[in-house]
């Protein structure tokens, strides 16, 4: 474009996506980035492309360039700096977690500001990141105290920098001082925001752009400056049209051709190539209300009288969309500005989504004591796809389930059932801790079925509550029911499974989860020429099918569920004798009923929720009219008590227990002779003798001779939706006799509210009261009285000393003279107290997510997530003591972020099994030796065992472990490195370039033989206590460094090898 503001000429650039930013670099040179991986250089002479340069980050969206570099600013938040001959990557500042706002470089110093991520999204960050270009390192950020979007150097005098907001706030300050809130001004747009901003290169002006198209000019003086060289403005020629009289467009039928166009033979502007322009048709108008409700289905199309409401053929447009196409029942907005009229206050803080707050001792100083005061175990939430924490605690607390899983072992590497098996071990051991699913949630992440089921959710996706949590949770409850099925199948009958398709399986015999969850029935098809068709099938669950009745009329929980059972429809299906597809009756018939009863509730929009809110209230009017009228007070006399009940039966305290109550505690199920059922609410006080059986029976024989099966509620699944939080999943379960006996030594029931890692006992009444503004129900279950002693509930550890023998390395270039460990042999196997050597090394799946407070303190929003990479045992007594039986690098097939490498030894390749020369094993095979070492009864001495425990995902006994981090502790200090340690007590300089496992597991056994000599076996507690404070002294000393050794002497590789070669 001319200085005049005409067009010299247009280059159309094919390749690129979006172009954001061109650089001058000379007067015939331009440089053209934008959301691509390369940036283009073309000759402005030739009006032609010269060079193509590669960009490793792509999304260029700012470039700047000084006589050192070339500076490109990318959307990732990254500054790269470019050498100015080969456009090849020089550093590289890591500015900002979210994106990239702006920056500006002068003299030595880079300024820039951007966007930080937050559990919401992206958020502006008022600390502007400064970087030393002379020692390519960041200074003390700059706090502001205005929205930071642009920033310039104006080094007039000193090098002040000008930092605008959108809003147009504009504030002055110095880079390596501090803001004043005196130095804001305020630019008055005429748009609301401010779209860009520059200053002159004279640095006398400064320009701002506005959303409405306005440019507003400050200056320091009348008549500034703007170039050092500044020539007179040549403008464009005066448009020819302000001298024609106005047209008035309101007028129809004034003629177009009034309007001067001049003859031209080039394409006009509005004839746009096919390239730049897409077909975008309106989008078609929802359907009338009042045609749905009257639509009668006859197979998959739908007849419905025309309401008479609109003009034949005549559908009108709305310009916008002001209506949601779907119902905001099943979404939970992302801010709370979408639901303001919704009290805040509405949910109980129990039922609020529970976070861990990090300090920067991890997790050890958070009181997880004040969620849980209970034995039992909670679930750590921070865990991507950690939503199906309730229903991994639903089927824990399921005994025969249980027990089944815990008896499961199979070969293959991603089996959930073993993981989860291995899960719900933790659970049993733990006192109260919460535990975590990483290693399940890692093998479910694997699972082609879960994301095909869209069932693994995005980080932002789940932080956020996008998607209807229940419906997530229901199809969540029905994949792990039938992926359990089908594991247990190839276990038990390899060959039984075939799949079916849909929830069908061969028999329920196949598997003991078959057994348990598994309906056979009937499912009949007649046309109306009179065939039938008769198909045996089963389910593992059922879904609720609700009536479309809005007279309020009364239905009780039986008559939804048999409905929902025993489902009659019209459908379109092949018939046989037709030879064509025909209008059917499809009806279904039980053959078996199952022991564990799976309902999903499918209440997913607010017609379901209507339904479940009308009857609730009808409920609650018949159980105050057949108490005698209304009841004003809360509380009754026990006398009166013994009257009030809800017409399920069960007896209530108080009048707001039955408010929002419609399911009951129990079930009786009967099956018919004319292959029938009969499905009604039962109360604790009904006699089986009602039903035709002798006083002397019990509920086996009344099942047996009778076919009647009374359901007890075990648990409810609920979605809390709380628009502050965006919702979660929380499960009341009724925890049984076996389960507390176990933990606490007592011997009864009761229910618990299971949210994460909080668990708090509550009222029974409370596991069946859904206020549908926030708590709505999604999945329930019910099991047979006394289904326990139908199962054997007995567990035998399937784990067997054989893991610890040798096996092969995935690795397929590993040779025997790289083996760095011996296995086992038969008369070595470990016993009860032996000692064993440990460390870990891990590597980096996802940074850690922080931001930085007020006051300049740094808060941990997410923690980074580690997968563990290496794991060592070193031999702790014996002839072969201090030499490695397991040297295991875990296989991973997610992304590593960093290797760690100076701190892991782990260097990429090392757990590729196409390339590394390690022994390479998967994580599940390493966890079974481990899993029998613990439960062998060995004890493990090493150096910071609880982090390491923690992600391989392990619950060790307390007696079982022995660290040096504590061991060589003084209450209220600082804990102390093995590095330290080593040099200290043993005269070892270890842990040079890189850390070594086998190394550092060595080092901790000999630190360990050297507390029992100073303690003398811990008989000594007041010398050992001496001797740290000596260690103590020495540490302030040194400021706890090791001096730099003269020659590497420590104990590494070489002397492991030579014994392994030896041996």
């Amino acid at each position: 474009m001319a200085r005049g503001g005409l067009i010299i000429f247009d280059y159309l650039l094919d390749e690129n996506e979006d172009m954001h930013s061109v650089l001058l670099t000379d007067n015939s040179t331009l440089l053209v980035g934008g959301l691509q991986n390369h940036i283009l250089e073309i000759d402005l002479n030739t009006v032609q492309e010269t060079q193509k340069y590669a960009v490793e980050t792509p999304g260029v969206t700012i470039m700047r360039q000084t006589n050192r570099f070339f500076f490109c600013g990318h959307t990732s938040g990254k500054v790269s700096l470019r050498d100015l001959r080969s456009f090849k990557v020089e550093h590289e500042f890591d500015a900002f977690s979210g994106s990239l706002s702006d920056f500006d470089v002068h003299g030595n110093l880079l300024a820039a500001c951007g966007f930080s991520s937050r559990l919401t999204g992206l958020a502006c960050d008022r600390f502007l990141k400064v970087y030393d270009l002379r020692m390519m390192r960041a200074i003390t950020p700059l706090q502001v105290h205005v929205d930071p979007a642009f920033l310039r150097f104006i080094p007039t005098y000193t090098s002040r920098l000008a930092i605008i907001s959108q809003s147009g706030q504009c504030q002055f300050c110095e880079p390596t001082g501090l803001a004043n809130p005196a130095d804001i001004f305020h630019v008055n747009p005429v748009g609301p925001l401010l779209m860009t901003f520059d200053v002159s290169a004279s640095k006398q002006a400064l320009a701002f752009g506005d959303s409405e198209g306005c440019v507003h000019l400050w200056t320091d003086s009348p008549e500034p400056s703007f170039n050092p060289y500044s020539r007179e403005t040549e403008f464009a020629l005066p448009c020819l049209v302000d001298s024609l009289p106005p047209l008035d467009w309101s007028q129809d039928l004034l003629p177009l051709s009034l309007i001067p166009v001049p003859l031209t033979t080039d394409a006009l502007l509005s004839d746009w190539p096919a390239a730049n322009s897409a077909p975008a048709p309106r989008r078609a108008p929802p359907v009338d209300a009042e045609i749905l409700r009257t639509m009668k289905k006859v197979g998959f199309i739908g007849y419905a009288p025309n309401p008479r409401t609109r003009l034949r053929n005549q559908i009108p447009y709305r310009l916008k969309e002001s209506d949601h196409e779907f119902d905001n029942f099943s979404q939970i907005t992302e801010s709370p500005t979408g639901r303001e009229e919704e009290p805040l206050h509405i949910v109980s803080k129990k039922y609020r989504k529970v976070t861990i707050k990090y300090s920067k001792l991890g997790l050890e100083d958070f009181d997880f004591k004040h969620y849980n005061k209970t034995l039992f175990a909670g679930l750590e939430p921070h865990i991507p796809n950690a939503y199906c924490n309730c229903m991994i605690q639903v089927l824990y607390f399921l005994e025969p389930v249980r027990c089944l899983i815990q008896n499961h072992l199979c070969q293959k590497e991603f089996c959930l059932a073993c993981e989860l098996g291995f899960l719900f071990h933790m659970l049993d051991l733990s006192r109260g801790d919460p535990c975590q699913g990483s290693n399940f949630l890692r093998a479910f992440r694997t699972i082609p079925e879960a994301s095909a089921l869209g069932l693994i959710l995005a980080d932002s996706d789940e932080a956020s509550g996008k998607g209807s949590l229940a419906r997530l949770i229901q199809r969540w409850n029905r994949f792990i029911l039938t992926q359990l099925h089908q594991d247990m199948q190839e276990l038990e009958v390899p060959q039984a499974y075939r799949g079916a398709g849909g929830s069908s399986f061969c028999s329920s015999g196949d598997s003991i989860i078959g057994q348990l969850f598994s309906c056979e029935m009937e499912n009949c098809s007649l046309c109306r020429c009179g065939s039938e068709t008769v198909r045996a099938s089963s389910t593992l669950l059922f879904t609720l099918s609700y009536p479309e009745d809005k007279t309020g009329k009364n239905y009780d929980f039986a008559q939804v569920l048999k409905r929902s059972i025993c489902l009659e429809q019209n459908t379109q299906a092949w018939c046989d004798n037709c030879e064509k597809y025909q209008p059917t009756i499809q009806t279904r018939n039980i053959r078996h009923l199952p022991d564990i009863l799976v309902i999903n509730c499918e209440v997913n929009s607010s017609k379901e929720a209507d339904f479940w809110r009308l009857q609730a209230e009808v409920a609650f009017k018949i159980a105050v009219k057949k108490f005698g009228g209304e009841i004003k007070s809360k509380e009754f006399a026990l006398a009166d008590r013994k009257e009030l009940r809800s017409p399920e039966g069960f007896l209530c305290s108080s009048i707001e227990e039955l408010k929002n109550v419609w399911l009951p505690f129990s079930i009786r199920m009967k099956m018919t002779k004319n292959k029938g059922l009969d499905v009604c609410n039962w109360a604790d006080e009904h006699e089986l003798s009602s039903l035709g059986a002798p006083s002397q029976w019990g509920p086996a024989r009344a099942e047996e001779e009778l076919g009647v099966y009374v359901y007890d509620l075990m648990a409810t699944v609920v979605h809390i939706l709380d628009s502050r939080t965006g919702g979660s999943l929380v499960a009341h379960i009724k925890v049984g006799e076996t389960y507390h006996q176990r933990k606490e030594g007592v011997t009864h029931q009761q229910w618990y509210l299971f949210n994460d890692f909080l668990i708090e006992p509550i009222d029974k009444y409370e596991a069946v009261q859904f206020d549908m503004n926030w708590k709505v129900p999604a999945i329930l279950y019910y099991v047979k009285r006394n289904l326990n002693s139908r199962y054997n509930l007995n567990i035998k550890n399937p784990i067997e000393a054989s893991v610890l023998l040798a096996e092969a390395s995935l690795a397929r270039k590993q040779r025997k003279t790289h083996t760095t460990f011996i296995p086992l042999m038969l008369n070595e196997m470990p016993q009860v107290g032996d000692l064993v050597g440990l460390d870990a090394e891990f590597v980096t799946l996802n940074e850690e997510e922080a931001e930085l407070r007020s006051d300049g303190t740094k808060s941990t929003i997410k923690p980074s997530q580690m997968s563990v990479a290496r794991i060592t045992c070193v031999r702790g007594q014996g002839p072969n003591e201090g030499i490695p039986f397991i040297d295991d690098y875990i296989s991973t097939q997610e992304q590593v972020v960093d290797y760690l490498t100076q701190y892991s030894g782990i260097k990429p390749g090392d757990l590729d099994a196409k390339i590394s020369s390690k022994h390479l094993t998967t994580l599940k095979s390493t966890y079974l030796k481990l899993r029998f070492l613990i439960d062998i009864g060995v004890k493990f001495v090493g150096h910071g065992l609880q982090k390491d425990f923690r992600v391989i995902n392990l619950m060790v006994p307390k007696d079982q472990v022995l660290d040096t981090v504590y061991l060589f502790h003084m209450p209220r200090k600082r804990m102390i490195s093995l590095r330290f340690l080593a040099w200290y007590f043993l005269d070892l300089k270890i842990q040079g370039e890189t850390h070594d496992s086998i190394e550092d597991a060595r080092t901790a056994l000999q630190l360990y033989r050297k507390y029992l000599e100073l303690s003398k076996n811990g008989t000594e507690p007041e010398s050992f206590h001496k001797v740290l404070k000596g260690l103590y002294e020495k540490g302030r000393k040194m400021d706890w460094k090791v001096p730099e050794p003269e020659s590497q002497t420590s104990p590494k590789n070489a002397a492991v090898f030579s014994s392994v070669l030896a041996l």
